[in-house]
């Protein structure tokens, strides 16, 4: 299979087709080879409209959503990023020029995609998916998406840091960026999305008398 070629048609017929206007960012996912960021066995799919698996309970989000999530978080060369579940996303954000780390919980996943990470110099850690390790980071990106608000990768965002995430409680959910400010946190919608739930992160259900 030619994966070049079905890499500029991913970004031509997928991407710039739904209002990605990002020059940097066509050329980042124009490049980055999506092929090693899945399953070996499902490498034939990496360019199709399809969230291909990485591993048991992980898939690559798809080629638009990822597209227009990272054009509304709106990437600076220089910046520090954090991504949590998304191997691919995080390859891409490293050739645009952000020094980036990816955490995930399932060690698994670093031994399908952690070759391909360490070529494009993205560091790894394998911790809960609701302890982002460090702090102060200008951006942060889940390609999973969430059930619910979660203040803790927030609060380790720098002042004037963003967030951008799907939220989802149900079939369909929404894309969504906050900004840390001075006097609090602000969100805005971005587009409709339903990639998969991290259901490690589901509140805990309380009991009352």
């Amino acid at each position: 299979m030619d994966f070049a070629a079905a890499r500029k048609v991913m970004v031509d017929s997928q991407v710039r087709v739904n209002d990605v206007t990002n020059r940097e960012l066509h050329a980042a996912m124009g490049s980055v080879e999506r092929e090693r960021f899945c399953a070996p066995d499902r490498a034939f799919s990496a360019y199709a409209d399809v969230m291909p698996e990485i591993t048991a309970g992980r898939r690559l989000m798809l080629p638009r959503d990822m597209g227009k999530l990272l054009e509304g978080a709106e990437p600076k060369a220089g910046e520090k990023a954090l991504v949590i579940v998304g191997p691919y996303a995080a390859a891409v954000l490293a050739r645009i020029g952000l020094e980036v780390t990816v955490q995930d919980s399932n060690a698994d996943v670093f031994a399908v995609t952690g070759e391909a990470l360490a070529d494009y110099g993205v560091q790894t850690v394998v911790a809960p998916l609701n302890q982002p390790q460090g702090e102060g980071y200008d951006l942060i990106v889940s390609e999973a998406a969430v059930p619910a608000r979660q203040e803790a990768w927030i609060e380790a965002l720098a002042q004037g840091g963003r967030l951008v995430v799907v939220e989802r409680s149900g079939p369909a959910g929404k894309a969504v960026v906050y900004v840390k400010g001075k006097e609090g946190v602000s969100r805005r919608e971005l587009f409709d999305a339903a990639p998969d739930v991290l259901a490690e992160l589901a509140p805990q259900p309380a009991f009352a008398l």
